[in-house]
């Protein structure tokens, strides 16, 4: 092979990759599989998909190694090939914030609507925790959860939040977290916070930006 071909056999792959990426419900599952993994069941419930639709985007997933799968018990679970692919995902995410003004917009447009939304950084994060002025809580769904949350966050589901007020502190900001910037669960949750009185803020992202940062986490 001269140095011809072998770079039109690089780009080729590469471009394996990126058409791979180029789907929205795939882009999706990519947002949902940082979080840990999950079985083609649990995917296709929280993308609103079928499980064969789900299955196809999977497949396409894999081919193109972007994702591994591995058999527990009766169940095939699916996750991230390894942490370049969230790094990647991460990457394309902000490009697509800082390059497509109507993308930004609509973030920016819906945020400033909710005027009770705070933003808090993971560095005053990590300052309020040694501090120890906040109670930190995980919207996402407890299975996610139990794959890995940041150190000292409470799991209360976001449909189980107004059931479960009375456990919460009333003299201690909330700082909100669920699946990274693109998910609603946190902006939704602090708004039920603060009609109840609370002082809540929500992360700036999300668990897995949080994660690859190497800050404080805990599994189970």
């Amino acid at each position: 092979m001269n140095i011809r071909e072998f770079k039109t056999t690089l780009y080729q792959e590469m471009s394996g990759l990126t058409k791979a990426l180029g789907n929205p419900h795939r882009l999706e599952i990519l947002d949902l599989l940082a979080q840990g993994p999950a079985s083609v069941e649990y995917i296709a419930k929280h993308t609103n998909m079928t499980i064969g639709n789900a299955s196809q985007h999977l497949q396409v997933l894999k081919n193109a190694r972007i994702i591994e799968s591995k058999r527990d018990w009766k169940y095939i679970n699916y996750r991230l090939a390894d942490q370049n692919v969230f790094d990647a995902w991460s990457a394309l995410r902000k490009l697509s914030f800082s390059h497509n003004a109507t993308l930004n917009q609509l973030l920016v447009d819906y945020r400033s609507r909710q005027k009770f939304l705070q933003i808090i950084s993971p560095k005053e994060l990590v300052d309020k925790m040694n501090r120890q002025e906040v109670v930190i809580i995980d919207v996402r769904p407890e299975e996610e959860y139990l794959n890995a949350h940041i150190k000292q966050a409470l799991s209360i589901p976001k449909k189980n939040l107004e059931e479960r007020l009375n456990e919460l502190p009333d003299d201690k900001e909330i700082v909100v977290y669920c699946r990274g910037p693109l998910c609603l669960m946190a902006d939704e949750a602090i708004e039920i916070l603060n009609n109840h009185g609370f002082n809540a803020a929500r992360l700036e992202n999300g668990y897995p930006d949080w994660a690859a940062k190497n800050l404080p986490v805990e599994v189970g």
